[in-house]
Parts: structure tokens; sequence; C-alpha cells
């Protein structure tokens, strides 16, 4: 039968274009972006929103015995609370437009990504998650909340969450793949 397995949509002339199912599906890039973005928000606001509601803001719960606190503080700074001095609304506008500007920089990126390029599809997938996560908070509170504690002893690692780690890793996989394809390059001796 003509046209089996095939969508039908209407043209701007009134006439009926035919797509095929690969045609009328969504790239593999964007439905790897749609998944790791979805799962990402919903998992780090989530979490933020249980420690908020159950842990009194610099209270900590300790969990493993000198490695591991779950931990509710506020860092109005960057990653890993650089930058954390400047509070009040100046400090608040600059993270959010450095944040804003660092999104819109990563989706440029993703939609330069080639279709067989899955492993810097995900971690870009992954940058752009944690960044709107980390925004989020940042729009809605002024700064974000961390509650992830690791440490040794009386030597911590900077508090973080969810979208901090989901940055983290998005750039672990990147260097790994850059490394990856240098090494692969034609006329290179390992």
């Amino acid at each position: 039968m003509p046209g089996a397995g095939r969508q039908a949509k209407r043209t701007a002339t009134g006439e009926n274009k035919r797509y095929t199912p690969r045609e009328f599906s969504m790239k593999r890039k964007y439905w790897i972006l749609l998944i790791v973005f979805l799962g990402i928000i919903v998992l780090d606001q989530s979490t933020k929103l249980i420690i908020q509601q159950t842990l009194p803001l610099h209270n900590k719960v300790e969990i493993i015995s000198g490695f591991f606190n779950l931990i509710h503080v506020r860092n109005a700074g960057g990653a890993f609370g650089i930058f954390g001095g400047e509070k009040g609304p100046v400090g608040s506008v600059l993270f959010v437009v450095a944040s804003l500007i660092a999104v819109g920089i990563l989706v440029i990126l993703f939609l330069r990504v080639k279709e067989h390029e899955k492993t810097l599809a995900f971690s870009l997938a992954l940058l752009l998650s944690g960044a709107v996560g980390n925004l989020i908070d940042r729009v809605c509170y002024g700064e974000v909340v961390d509650f992830l504690d690791f440490h040794v002893s009386s030597i911590h690692w900077p508090a973080f969450n969810i979208a901090d780690s989901a940055i983290s890793i998005g750039i672990g996989l990147m260097a790994l793949e850059l490394l990856i394809k240098e090494r692969k390059k034609p006329g290179k001796s390992h």
C-alpha cells in the first residue's frame, strides 16, 4: 500500500506531505538531552526541596562517620563556593547573568553536536542540566542549596548538590572524550 508507515502533514499551501517514521522522529541527541535534562532537574530540585523541608539551615546529619554528611548550606558564590563572599542583589544578579550566558553557550554547542557524537551530546546535556538546576536556585533564592558533604576526618570537600555533580561528570566525560579523540588521530605514536 503506498504511503504505509508514513505520517501525513498538511503544508502551508494545503497539500499533504508524507514523512517516513525516521524523518518524523526526533534526532537521538535531542532524546539524550530531554531524558538527561528532565532526570537531572527533577532529581536536583526534589533533593534540594527535601533538604530544605527536613534539615534546618547549617545543620547536618552524619551518614557515614568521618566520611559523609547531609548538610543544609547555601552558596551565594560559584561552583564549590568560589567567589562566595558577594551576597546581596549585585552578587545574585552577576551569577544569574553568568549562568544565563553559560546556558546560552551550552545550547549553541549542543546544537552543533553531530548525530554520531553521543558522548559529547551526553556531556553537554549533563552540563546544561546542572547549569539550569543551579540557575533555578539562583533565581528563586538568590543562592544555591548545597547538601552533600564529603570529608576525611576534619578535612571537608566543599558541599555540593546533584546539579554540581552533573556539571563535574559532564566535564569529566568531555575531557575523556577529547583525550580519546586525540589518541586516535593519525600520526600519533604511543
